[in-house]
């Protein structure tokens, strides 16, 4: 079978495909061959070398496709059955994954394949937003930066429907326009700003009667950060779960308490599905969320597997909005 491989971390000239045996299907799990691949930033941090990894190394957490063989002891399980997987299983940019069977999210009445491939981590990772690193309610304010992603455009719309104000920033027209629809409040434009640290809160109050918004999801890191920090009201909560620009300097925790007593965490999406049935509540949460028409998912740009050295340079570039898929 084809596979993408990183033999040693850099660019994404480093991803290659090769040819490599089909695995062998081992007790409790399953192979599957996936109808499509979803591809997400942490991929882009693992080849660069920002999350190490070893190599040779095949990126992919997440897609879904048919069962194609099923390992012994596996009883819930079948050939033919659809199902999606998210980060637990590694080495998803490849024409077959093995997984094991606990991991296999099956597919619910009314969700394709291709919108399944495009849920699980950005989908999961919103429920753990809205629902665990923070519980959002109707009237809360939110600010979320990079609105025009694929969380972002999720966010925004599950964020809408349970009745809060969410205000984003993007860095376009086009974006915007995106945002917008998703169901943002307001957008701030941040392309237009010279200092983010100052304008952005100040933009965030001007629109808060300068009262600041009760949580900040924010997924750039490194450059709105400080900014993000400043737009909190008091006992407000900024919830820190990408490094789009990079990591976060250490900082002093004293910032937390001159800020109003506010609360920073950084989550991990795959802490909040470790247990069976939490998984199982969540993905259900997800799952319904397409098939009853609160979410739109928004599959912005599709490249063979064969092309995942162009998609990573148009994911890294901010040339995408919405999910990106690879399709072997």
């Amino acid at each position: 079978m084809r596979a993408i491989e990183v033999s040693e971390a850099g660019g994404p000239e480093q991803l290659t495909v090769v040819e490599v045996p089909e695995p062998d299907v081992g007790a409790g799990q399953v192979l599957v061959a996936p109808a499509a691949i979803g591809l997400n930033f942490i991929e882009t941090y693992q080849r660069s070398g920002l999350y190490p990894v070893q190599h040779p190394f095949r990126p992919g957490g997440e897609g879904a496709g048919e069962i194609v063989a099923v390992g012994d002891g596996v009883t819930d399980l079948a050939v033919g059955d659809q199902v999606a997987w998210t980060s637990s299983a590694t080495g998803s940019y490849a024409e077959r994954v093995l997984l094991d069977a606990a991991d296999a999210l099956p597919l619910p009445d009314g969700l394709d394949v291709r919108s399944a491939a495009a849920l699980p981590l950005q989908g999961l990772t919103v429920s753990m937003l809205v629902d665990g690193a923070f519980h959002v309610k109707a009237g809360d304010d939110v600010l979320l930066t990079a609105g025009a992603g694929g969380v972002g455009l999720l966010l925004t719309q599950v964020a809408a429907h349970l009745g809060a104000r969410v205000i984003t920033t993007v860095s376009t027209a086009e974006k915007e326009t995106l945002s917008r629809q998703a169901g943002a409040a307001d957008v701030i434009r941040y392309d237009r700003f010279e200092d983010m640290s100052t304008e952005l809160p100040a933009a965030v109050r001007a629109l808060t009667a300068d009262a600041g918004v009760h949580v900040v999801y924010d997924g750039v890191g490194k450059s709105t950060f400080d900014g993000s920090l400043a737009s909190l009201r008091p006992r407000g909560t900024l919830v820190l779960f990408g490094g789009a620009s990079g990591p976060v300097p250490p900082f002093d925790p004293q910032r937390l308490n001159r800020a109003g007593s506010v609360f920073l965490t950084r989550p991990t999406m795959m802490h909040y599905i470790a247990d069976p049935a939490e998984r199982a509540r969540r993905w259900a949460q997800v799952s319904s969320w397409v098939t009853d028409g609160v979410v739109d998912l928004n599959i912005g740009a599709t490249f063979p597997l064969a092309e995942a050295e162009q998609a990573h340079r148009a994911l890294e570039g901010r040339q995408t909005t919405g999910k990106v898929l690879l399709l072997p």
